[in-house]
């Protein structure tokens, strides 16, 4: 066994203990859901920090780097700048609120069950595709470092997920973060980056091999820059994902500063992403694979043993992704799908139930990822979705005294069906879909609020103001 697959071996053990570390810390729901709404600020921002970057912003963002140069960085640079903007403005109105879920705020909202369970099939879908999404990067990264097909390390790597994510949910998931956050910033910060950059020949050895475009930080295109604004900056600020993570912080002083600093390492990643992506731009240029540049450029300047660690690294990323958008696909069918339309109720109230449905959710993720190619593709697929349907009716729901039900229901529809309509139109990564799925639900969601009786609802500001 090659040292490099030894790390990573020993690593996918440590992993499945952390999940048994979980499975006995976790004594209710609420510890398995959302880890007892507990957890410190430096324990709450690394993990925040790891379930935003993930395999398209590891895999994804060196890959746009390899195509686009420093311009490559604004898809993950936009997901910080979320991170911060949802920490700054919404984080102490989402933890004082004490629920499980987004849907859950829109009935509570809204006052309508058909609320809840649209935006619960729409935000399932989004954190399925961004489980595809890591599960995907974890085939691609162990394929070309260490030559393990990528179907059996597809099955592998989202076993591993999906074993700790099922044993202790919430906790599992939040201390394998901590441990993928620091394997993560030294494996990418401290060794990829600048061993790669040294091996290119510094930045100057950049400039030599590279177009000038690719020092250009909008050459990706400003309708490009504008889109991934659009998807990318508002999903982080509305993912469940996310705000599931927002849960489980103790305060809401450790939910705004402590997500402050995670959105400035989100920031930086991005920066580091895109240069990771020029030195394998000027090492490796005749990729036919630009997602397989992270894996090449790590193998190719790394000596054995090192280039195991960095394997962990991405690996850390994705996996927190992966095991993140499964609990949240998973809580939002039991509790605001299935458990609130079939069986009338509230939320699911034991462990064991919520376990099956994190055991589903993978088993359905691993299945996609098999049919599934391409990363950013699946991510844009998503975020589509998730801001196109629902953007509009989570922040009137936040801010808005008149938004009403109907309103609400008229956005969620129009928006994901123009969105889904113009993705078969003009494609998967047009910008088109985006654009017009904001418009139509902005425009019904006003319309139909203002045409319609007013609503005697407060706004979700209103009603975290109520519990303090």
């Amino acid at each position: 066994m090659s040292v490099d697959l030894l790390i990573i071996v020993l690593y996918l053990v440590v992993m499945l203990a952390a999940g048994y570390w979980g499975y006995r810390r976790s004594r209710n729901n609420d510890d398995y859901l959302v880890a007892g709404r507990r957890l410190g600020p430096m324990f709450y921002m690394g993990t925040l920090a790891a379930v935003v970057l993930g395999g398209a912003s590891t895999v994804g963002g060196v890959s746009l780097g390899y195509q686009y140069g420093i311009s490559g960085m604004w898809l993950v640079f936009w997901l910080g700048v979320g991170i911060i903007a949802l920490s700054v403005l919404f984080s102490g109105v989402l933890t004082r609120l004490k629920v499980y879920s987004l849907p859950e705020m829109l009935e509570r909202r809204y006052g309508t069950a058909a609320s809840r369970a649209i935006s619960g099939v729409v935000m399932v879908g989004y954190d399925l595709m961004v489980a595809v999404t890591s599960i995907l990067a974890i085939g691609t990264v162990v394929n070309v470092m260490i030559g393990v097909p990528q179907i059996p390390a597809i099955l592998i790597g989202g076993a591993v997920v999906v074993i700790y994510s099922v044993l202790g949910g919430m906790w599992s998931i939040s201390l394998t973060d901590i441990l993928q956050f620091g394997i993560m910033t030294v494996g990418i910060f401290l060794i990829l980056l600048p061993v790669a950059l040294h091996s290119a020949g510094g930045w100057s050895g950049l400039q030599n091999s590279l177009p000038e475009s690719f020092f250009d930080p909008v050459a990706i295109g400003g309708d490009t820059i504008f889109t991934y604004f659009l998807i990318y900056f508002f999903g982080i600020i509305i993912g469940q994902d996310i705000w599931q993570r927002v849960f489980t912080a103790r305060s809401p002083k450790v939910a705004r500063f402590a997500g402050l600093g995670a959105g400035l390492y989100c920031m930086a990643y991005a920066v580091v992403g895109a240069i990771i992506g020029m030195t394998a731009a000027t090492l490796y240029p005749n990729l036919e694979i630009a997602d397989n540049a992270f894996a090449v450029v790590a193998e190719g300047v790394l000596p054995i043993g090192l280039s195991g660690l960095v394997l962990a690294a991405a690996l850390a990323a994705v996996m927190s992704t992966a095991s993140a958008t499964l609990l949240a696909s998973a809580t939002i069918l039991a509790n605001d799908v299935w458990g609130r339309l079939v069986q009338g109720k509230e939320r699911v109230e034991t462990m064991k139930e919520s376990r099956i449905w994190v055991l589903a959710a993978g088993v359905v993720v691993i299945l996609i990822s098999l049919v599934v190619r391409d990363v950013v593709g699946a991510l844009t697929v998503a975020y589509n979705l998730l801001v196109g349907g629902l953007l509009v009716p989570v922040i009137g729901a936040l801010v808005w005294r008149r938004a009403t039900p109907h309103g609400a229901f008229a956005a969620m529809i129009l928006g994901s069906v123009t969105v889904i309509l113009f993705m078969f139109v003009a494609g998967l990564m047009a910008n088109e879909p985006i654009y017009y799925g904001l418009a139509i639900s902005a425009v019904s969601f006003i319309a139909v609020s203002l045409l319609g009786p007013k609503s005697d609802e407060d706004t979700l500001l209103e009603q975290s103001r109520h519990r303090v």
